[in-house]
């Protein structure tokens, strides 16, 4: 192990409680012991990757966070008294490992719900919404401090909570932290004073209006979770140690509407003030530990930061925030573990949280550990797998309701949390499989086939592997889809594949009866009915290295649009984005964190974005389009880009049989691609 990493590696202490090293698997939603947005039960799937990170040397590990009354079918998480005897006989394996397990409980989301548009239907239709209370009460789910909109609907505001069911919710997570207890659960996190939950939301003026003693002063306002660590001591004991969540600073303007990094703001949440003030008191009201981010729902981007937000984008606030308690504190957020070891042995903070790291590889500790990083398969940032929650305009969150019953999945790892699917089998009949592409899907499929027993052949008629993913990868800061575009060739070299790089396959009968499987890809779709199109320049054209000028047009607001037109605007070029729907990166499957960031991006440095704007013409001189309302607009540049989509391309044709794989099936994200070719590879 490089020894810069030697801080990481030592004991520590939360209250009586002392963890092996620094690392910390943060909670993210779909990792529970006890059920997730279903009845409450202890789950086998969530105990896998809890155990899976433990074995693989995490100090201390939190499952995913628990609802102490859930949301689905309105259970009290204390009430079932049968999964905490599952639980306790669980611990002493997990115990063997050597870590520690915090499970981490909230109050819920209050405003932060996550409506959709069957939650819409069921909350604005007077009969649904009564015959779907048994099973999802909206009116108490949503409930706030005060009433308030919603994060991502305005057809379900939230109501105010009364002081009764403040009070119920106190007494549920002593009752919940009690058992837990019993169960040999090493602690409790609250969740929390942090990214705008509901006990975050009580905390904040723009959203807290009572008048009670819940409400207005600063001891009201963090009332709540003063009484819930409390109530937690007077039922466990003083020494049972008690974490919060919390965030230092909130970094939002107003509803849903955040603040980026090195922007001038008004902030309406936690400033820095408040929060040197507010971490002591909530130190001194009992908590055991401060873990630490930024943000809220409203400014998203913090809590689960995006590719485009730096590196280490929280840390700094959490070293000042240190210098006001006495208790440990956890920073997370795009965390480096070579900046994080530095830190801890300057003693600026006590541990590391990691999350979708361990989703992308359980091992990657292990490996980091071994000196074997570059075997380490890349998280990548891009929320397509875990929390692909996604909003634009008009629409609630967007996702399939198996997305939503199912998080802390993985785009690049097609197995995590949902082994019983994906798993690979070994063949007892091995095959020589011709893989047509060598782009990620090819590459996939051919790892799966290897390491299932098959002999697969990769022909890709560039001279390089990679595909489109070598443009996808290619804007500045796209570091990490770089990294996992050089974890796919080192697998094609570490498992001896046999790869005919230069070589175009013309017709599939060349194969005979061979297996065939087709991964070529999209290509690009040409506006030709546009006068001029063919002055444009192609979306992977200029990410491949195609010059353009400094006044750049790109016509096509969807994801790979927009990051082409952050990529111009970080340049230093003239950037516009017409798009002809109402708003940017209206498409299935971009988590809220990634779009709020660019829409707010883009309207923080003014640049010029054209929507319901249909392209008409492109000139020498720059393009003409018409808006929705029937206006011509004339927008004079030197480049004009062309962002408008790509069309499934399964090419060679000619033959039969063949199984299709990635996008040249159906046009989707890298998620698509790479589960389609797993599971196109485990059908051989």
């Amino acid at each position: 192990m490089d020894q810069r990493l030697n801080p990481l590696f030592t004991p520590w202490q939360i209250g009586n409680c002392e963890i092996k090293n620094r690392i910390v698997l943060t909670s993210m939603g779909g990792t529970n012991l006890l059920g997730w947005m279903e009845k409450n039960h202890f789950d086998k799937v969530g105990s896998r990757f809890i155990m899976d990170v433990a074995k693989n040397h995490a100090g201390l590990v939190l499952p995913g966070c628990q609802p102490v009354y859930n949301p689905m079918f309105g259970q009290w998480l204390y009430k079932n008294e049968k999964m905490y005897e599952d639980l306790k006989a669980w611990m002493p394996e997990f115990h063997k490992t050597g870590a520690k397990l915090f499970v981490q409980l909230t109050a819920g989301f209050g405003r932060s719900f996550t409506i959709s548009k069957l939650m819409e239907t069921l909350y604005t239709n007077k009969a649904l919404r009564v015959l779907s209370k048994p099973f999802m009460d909206l009116d108490k789910i949503t409930a706030a401090p005060s009433a308030s909109p919603n994060r991502w609907s305005d057809k379900v505001p939230s109501r105010e909570m009364t002081v009764a069911e403040i009070q119920e919710f106190v007494e549920a997570f002593a009752k919940t932290a009690k058992l837990l207890q019993y169960a040999g659960v090493d602690g409790v996190e609250i969740h929390a004073v942090h990214e705008g939950y509901l006990l975050d939301q009580f905390t904040f003026k723009y959203v807290n209006h009572r008048t009670d003693q819940y409400g207005g002063s600063f001891e009201n306002r963090y009332r709540f979770a003063v009484e819930i660590v409390q109530a937690i001591k007077k039922a466990c004991g003083a020494d049972f140690p008690v974490s919060l969540r919390y965030s230092v600073r909130s970094m939002t303007k107003g509803f849903r509407e955040g603040a980026l990094p090195g922007e001038e703001f008004v902030e309406v949440g936690r400033d820095m003030a408040e929060s040197e003030k507010a971490a002591k008191y909530l130190q001194d009201a009992g908590y055991d530990m401060l873990n630490c981010d930024n943000g809220t729902y409203d400014a998203w981007y913090w809590a689960h930061p995006p590719i485009y937000m730096p590196e280490n984008c929280n840390l700094a606030d959490v070293k000042h925030i240190k210098k006001y308690v006495d208790i440990p504190v956890v920073c997370a957020g795009r965390m480096d573990i070579y900046t994080a070891a530095e830190a801890v042995a300057a003693g600026k903070i006590d541990g590391a949280g990691f999350a979708r790291p361990f989703l992308a590889d359980t091992q990657w500790l292990t490996k980091t550990i071994e000196d074997r990083e570059e075997d380490i398969r890349p998280c990548i940032l891009c929320h397509n797998g875990c929390f692909n929650m996604c909003h634009y305009k008009g629409v609630p969150n967007d996702q399939d309701l198996s997305d939503s019953l199912h998080l802390a999945r993985c785009a690049v790892n097609a197995e995590v949390m949902q082994w019983d699917k994906h798993h690979l089998t070994k063949t007892t009949t091995p095959k020589k499989v011709h893989i047509i592409g060598g782009g990620i899907g090819g590459m996939e499929t051919a790892r799966v086939l290897k390491l299932r027993g098959h002999e697969p052949i990769i022909y890709e008629k560039a001279e390089v592997l990679g595909g489109t993913f070598i443009p996808a990868s290619a804007e500045s800061y796209k570091d990490k889809l770089r990294d996992l575009l050089a974890w796919y060739r080192r697998q094609m070299e570490t498992l001896n594949i046999e790869v005919h790089l230069g070589r175009e396959i013309q017709s599939l009968n060349e194969f005979g009866s061979e297996e065939v499987i087709i991964a070529t890809g999209a290509i690009p779709r040409i506006l030709k009915s546009v006068p001029g199109h063919e002055k444009m320049i192609e979306a992977c054209d200029y990410l491949n290295g195609a010059p353009v000028g400094q006044s750049v047009v790109v016509v096509g607001g969807g994801l790979t649009g927009c990051e082409i037109a952050y990529e111009l605007a970080l340049e230093g070029k003239e950037t516009s984005i017409v798009e002809m729907k109402d708003d940017l990166i209206s498409q299935k499957g971009v988590c809220l964190a990634n779009s709020s960031y660019l829409r707010e991006w883009f309207a923080l440095h003014k640049v010029p974005v054209y929507l319901d704007t249909t392209l008409k013409e492109v000139t020498d001189t720059g393009i003409t389009c018409q808006t929705k309302a029937g206006n011509e607009i004339k927008i004079d540049c030197d480049t004009v880009i062309s962002s408008a989509g790509y069309i499934a391309n399964p090419e060679p044709a000619e033959g039969k049989g063949a199984k299709l794989v990635g996008d040249c099936l159906k046009v989707g994200n890298l998620r698509s691609v790479i589960w389609s070719a797993y599971e196109a590879a485990m059908k051989v």
